[in-house]
């Protein structure tokens, strides 16, 4: 089942924007040097090793910009793949695969690169209760794309937006008078407009853990900034009685540590702000 954002509306909004952004009111490069109607055919190839991601986008994008383009997908989304493979190939009005190239590759590289390094991860953390968790440290209006290539990977999409989870931060409680004070305010807020969203508290050390703890009514505390070994105590002190998940800063040298407390998400903002895509490329192949 498909999270809630991945809706045919929302994707095909999200391809339309990016095309007006790339087409403005024409592909003059293609519409001037090829003739109209030229039939072509074009592969996708895999140009570094890691994870597929974007398939089923590309698929959409030689959609929108025509329905009569012929795809046939040779490899699949979460697919591992190495340099040389092809994953594949459309065919059709050959302006038409030159004017959607750029917007799949961009799509596709960025996806792969989120959905490799997610890949890692998860790897790293095999065997514990842990699960790896993105952030909103996205690209603005490629969201979508960058929490779809974290599931693709065999990461957990976190909340999408401010508008879906509640997760009051270190600002939050600092600018609402501490702990007790942003969660009861939260709480009211919440039954006053009849709303049904989890609530997360972020907490910095033990002290913060123990307030969260006595105040209740919560469905998650964060660990943020903690050594494993102040995070592993954090734990104990939970039990049970809420969800928990590890924050900041945590690396591949340090997100196997992490997931030895305990704890039951482990957060990575880098998991969509700080990959290295990995290269495709749309080459020419005659029918």
């Amino acid at each position: 089942m498909k999270p809630f954002y991945l809706t045919p509306e929302n994707l095909t909004n999200f391809i339309q924007a990016a095309l007006r952004e790339d087409i403005g009111d024409g592909d003059h490069s293609s519409l001037a040097s090829i003739p109209a109607e030229a039939q072509n055919q074009a592969r996708l190839l895999v140009k570094g090793n890691g994870i597929l991601a974007g398939v089923e986008l590309a698929e959409m994008i030689f959609r929108e910009v025509d329905p009569n383009l012929q795809v046939e997908t040779l490899l699949k989304d979460g697919q591992k793949v190495q340099i040389g493979d092809v994953a594949l190939t459309v065919t059709g009005k050959a302006q038409s695969i030159l004017t959607a190239e750029r917007l799949v590759l961009n799509c596709m590289q960025r996806m792969s690169g989120i959905a490799t390094y997610t890949k890692s991860l998860t790897d790293l953390i095999a065997g514990t209760n842990a699960k790896l968790l993105d952030t909103r440290k996205t690209t603005p209006n490629f969201r979508i794309c960058e929490k779809w290539a974290v599931l693709i990977g065999g990461g957990v999409n976190h909340r999408y937006g401010l508008f879906d989870m509640i997760i009051l931060k270190d600002n939050h409680v600092d600018y609402a008078g501490g702990i007790e004070r942003a969660v009861k305010a939260t709480q009211e807020y919440l039954k006053r407009l009849g709303k049904d969203l989890k609530i997360e508290v972020e907490t910095r050390n033990l002290d913060e853990v123990k307030q969260a703890l006595e105040v209740g009514g919560i469905h998650r505390i964060m660990l943020d900034n903690m050594t494993p070994a102040m995070m592993k105590e954090a734990v104990q002190l939970i039990g049970s009685r809420f969800e928990t998940e590890a924050s900041g800063g945590i690396t591949e040298q340090t997100i196997r540590a992490v997931a030895e407390t305990g704890v039951d998400y482990i957060s990575v903002g880098a998991l969509t702000h700080s990959v290295k895509s990995i290269d495709l490329s749309l080459k020419a192949t005659k029918l």
